[in-house]
Formats: structure tokens, sequence, C-alpha cells
């Protein structure tokens, strides 16, 4: 049977762990994961991962932090002063809140530090910096 090409429409469980061995997302007891090969709908070296694989294979690789969700980057960290930011949002540190870019896009950010003046954000991905650890088992291609 040929392997999962680029343009390929493919199902897939898998488990993710962090360097420490901790799952930080699973496929388990879910429906298995769909996505077409090479169209940037998974990160790049998952997507990469499964070039090749046929159904009923399991493969297990370590992503670099560049290959899954990029380095983190202190850039991607501001602080705002809290008279900028609405009186109705409730603030607590490790909350995330959903801003519009200056281009439209929304975006993810969470609270990393309060104080009476300022409010830190990051606008990192929680697991960019990390090297992950998936097991993929393809199950069918579509």
């Amino acid at each position: 049977m040929a392997g999962a090409k680029k343009g390929d429409q493919v199902k897939v469980f898998y488990v993710g762990r962090l360097a420490d061995g901790s799952v930080f997302d699973s496929s388990e007891g879910q429906a298995p994961l769909e996505f077409i090969v090479g169209r940037k709908e998974v990160i790049r070296g998952f997507d990469q991962a499964v070039l090749g694989m046929t159904p009923g294979e399991v493969k297990t690789l370590t992503l670099p932090a560049e290959q899954a969700y990029g380095p983190y980057q202190e850039d991607m960290v501001a602080e705002v002063q809290r008279a900028d930011v609405p009186a109705q949002l409730k603030l607590v540190v490790g909350n995330h809140l959903e801003l519009t870019r200056e281009d439209g896009e929304p975006i993810v950010v969470k609270i990393v530090a309060l104080d009476e003046t300022k409010v830190t954000l990051d606008a990192n991905h929680p697991l960019a910096g990390q090297d992950l650890t998936f097991e993929i088992r393809l199950l069918d291609i579509l």
C-alpha cells in the first residue's frame, strides 16, 4: 500500500508529550484527527512526519520547537497600562484574553503579571520554545 503523500486526507490518533513525559494533548477517547497533508492544517513537523506512513503504522518522533510552535519570543510579551484595559474585563494572572491585531486578526494572549498600573500580556503560544514528542498512528488515507 502506498504511503501518505502531500494532498492526501488522513486520519490519525496521536499523543503529544512534553520533555518531562507529561501529556499536553491526545486524541485518545475522541474522534481521530483528520487533516490534509501539506496544507498547513497541523504544525509543520507533525505534517511532515505523516508523509510516507501507511495505514496501521505507528511512529514516535520528537520535534524541536522550531518545527512545532516556534521559539519563545520575548518580543511577544508586552506591558500595557491598566487604564487602557476595558474596566469590565476580569484580570487574573493565568487567564487568556482575545484581542484584535492591527490587521484585524484575532490573537489570544495570556495575562502573566498584574500590578496596580500595568498588565503584562504574553502572545506566545503556550507550547512555544518546547520540544514536543508525538506518537502518531495513521488510521486511514481517505
